[in-house]
C-alpha cells in the first residue's frame, strides 16, 4: 500500500477531493489534518492555514489516482507526493487493496 498526500487551501475543498476519490475507489480512506504552511511562492514568504489529505490507496492504483488527484486540484503547483510505510499489517494491506478496485 501507498499513502499520497497533498495539501489544499479549505478544508471544503479537502472533502469535496476525499469524497470523490474514495467514491471512485481510487483510495480506500482519506484523511484531513488542518496545518500550517510556511513557504516561498513568486519570491514570496507565505504563511497560511492549508489542510493535508492523507490518502490510502494500493500500489497500483497511485498513477490513476494522482493523475486524477492533479484534475480535481485547486492549485497551480499543487505538492502531491508518495511515501511507502516501511511495515502494514497484512490484513490491512489487503483491504487497502481490495477495496481500492
Amino acid at each position: 500500500m501507498l499513502l499520497i498526500l497533498t495539501t489544499v487551501g479549505t478544508e471544503a475543498e479537502a472533502r469535496t477531493i476525499a469524497r470523490t476519490l474514495v467514491e471512485e475507489h481510487l483510495c480506500v480512506c482519506a484523511q484531513i489534518d488542518r496545518i500550517e504552511s510556511v513557504y516561498r511562492w513568486e519570491g514570496q514568504v507565505c504563511q497560511e492555514a492549508e489542510w493535508r489529505l492523507w490518502l490510502k490507496t494500493a500500489a497500483d492504483r497511485a498513477a490513476p489516482l494522482q493523475t486524477r488527484l492533479r484534475e480535481l486540484h485547486p492549485y497551480t503547483l499543487p505538492a502531491i507526493y508518495t511515501l511507502q510505510p516501511e511495515a502494514v499489517s497484512p490484513a490491512f494491506a489487503q483491504w487497502v487493496h481490495d477495496e481500492s478496485r
